[in-house]
């Protein structure tokens, strides 16, 4: 076979300007925004949307897990389709699919319709976040790649915080449709921008797409996506988790057999060979399994616990992600001063003690100590989130890019629902009785949790140890400030 039958990059048509330079972060962390938001806001309108369907609350766990389905089988394919056919239009089409699918989900008149339509918008936000990344990492140079990272990070963290409390102002002052409206001017805008000023990177020479990987990756991502959503639940039996678990396992490791024997795999694992991929996304997975089930522990701790109303718990998020916005600029220094291992080490034992810390908040504590916890952890949670999702791209090819955008999105979507199962079930394994539980308990059972996911946190540090002292540096400048002076 000619060697011109790999999958080659084509250079743009011409470099971007700086006006394009300053929009596009903009445009990747609106859609990064809109993706993120809609998986946490549904929760707090669950009641109302089941009594207006006339359905029971339990029912509605279709409606939230869809879309979370949904994004863990079609996240796989974004890498292809961008190498295909281009950032531009995938990405400008993954805006259209989330708008549509969050119009049609507004005029939904039935919970089978809803459903159908979710899954429509998960299509959606699966090719926006992976595309969004890549999009970036194709126009800024590596030097410059962490400032736009970190700031497009920033809406991964706020829209989770801000999903239950918007949903819960909409619910109570408005319609519980008009959580799905929102999302239509946003994503018209959005639609204009992308087609006007976003980059169109495409391959020169488009390899076939892996149709049976994509079945035993897909189906693999989308049954664990599945037991994930409701493990800690009893929704299903524990023989019954078991044997799904057991069945996506070997989904999972067929496809991993066949992607080392065809040419042109759906994913590229050997991309794992490489240090700083590997730390970077394996990092990402083990870390996120401790810091993801912090948003699910909040509500729980200050309304169930503290006794605060859901529009005094919401606010009590917002410190978090003014920290995270507020101290963007500070993060690139910090990462150019100490390089990557440094602060992924130090920062993940950081982030650990915070959570641990957490299990300090009582009936007593002051609003500004909570308030100045919540604004410390949001801080160094952007910071570990920029420097992993850079590091991914430190060492990978312009060809690899498409491909470690996809690995990093999947492996991320996975830590996000493992972290919830995981904060559920360390609760509730210290709670005595789930259907009769005391305020007290409750909240011994979350300090507990608070506990578990700190020390989890704390020895995830260990991934990043493989890391070497110059790794990373041509993203992070570390190097070249190491020989100033």
């Amino acid at each position: 076979m000619s060697p011109t039958n790999f999958t080659v990059a084509s250079p743009p048509p011409a470099a971007p300007s700086e006006s394009v330079k300053r929009l596009l972060p903009w445009l990747v962390a609106v859609a990064f925004f809109m993706q993120s938001l809609d998986t946490t806001i549904l929760n707090t309108a669950v009641p109302a949307i089941a009594k207006a369907l006339a359905v029971a609350p339990l029912s509605m766990k279709a409606v939230l897990a869809s879309y979370t389905l949904s994004l863990a089988v079609f996240i796989p394919i974004s890498g292809w389709m961008a190498d295909r056919f281009g950032t531009r239009r995938v990405f400008s089409s993954a805006i259209g699919l989330f708008t549509l699918g969050s119009l049609l989900c507004g005029i939904s008149s039935n919970i089978h319709i809803l459903v159908a339509c979710r899954i429509l918008q998960g299509c959606g936000g699966a090719m926006m976040v992976p595309v969004g990344r890549l999009t970036l990492v194709r126009t800024f140079a590596k030097s410059d790649l962490i400032r736009a990272m970190s700031f497009v990070a920033i809406p991964g963290l706020i829209g989770p915080m801000l999903g239950p409390i918007a949903g819960g102002l909409i619910v109570g002052y408005l319609h519980w449709r008009v959580i799905f409206f929102i999302n239509l001017p946003v994503g018209l805008l959005g639609l204009y921008l992308v087609y006007r000023h976003l980059p169109d990177y495409c391959e020169k020479h488009s390899h076939p797409l892996d149709i049976i990987g994509l079945i035993l990756f897909g189906s693999g991502i989308g049954l664990l996506s599945y037991v994930l959503e409701v493990f800690g639940e009893h929704t299903l039996s524990w023989p019954v988790i078991l044997g799904l678990l057991i069945i996506s396992a070997t989904l999972l490791t067929g496809y991993g057999l066949r992607a080392t024997r065809i040419r042109f795999p759906l994913l590229r694992l050997a991309l794992f060979r490489i240090r700083t991929f590997r730390a970077a996304v394996g990092g990402s997975y083990f870390t996120r399994l401790g810091i993801g089930g912090i948003p699910f522990l909040f509500p729980l701790l200050y309304q169930v616990g503290l006794g605060f109303t859901s529009i005094q718990s919401g606010l009590l998020m917002v410190p978090q992600a003014l920290s995270a916005m507020s101290l963007k600029m500070a993060m690139p220094g910090i990462l150019r001063y100490l390089g990557y291992r440094r602060v992924l080490i130090s920062n993940t034992m950081i982030l650990g003690l915070l959570i641990i810390l957490f299990a300090t908040i009582g009936v007593g504590t002051p609003v500004w100590l909570i308030v100045a916890q919540a604004f410390a952890f949001g801080f160094f949670t952007s910071l570990q989130y920029t420097s992993m999702n850079t590091l991914v791209y430190a060492d990978v090819t312009t060809e690899q890019a498409s491909s470690a955008s996809t690995i990093a999105s999947t492996m991320q979507q996975m830590a996000i629902s493992f972290g919830v199962a995981t904060a559920s079930l360390a609760t509730a394994f210290f709670i005595p009785d789930h259907f009769h539980t005391s305020v007290p308990e409750m909240i011994h059972g979350i300090h507990q949790a608070f506990l578990v996911l700190g020390g989890w946190t704390i020895l995830s540090a260990i991934v990043f140890r493989e890391l070497k002292n110059d790794d990373g540096n041509t993203v992070s400048l570390h190097k070249v400030l190491s020989h100033v002076g």
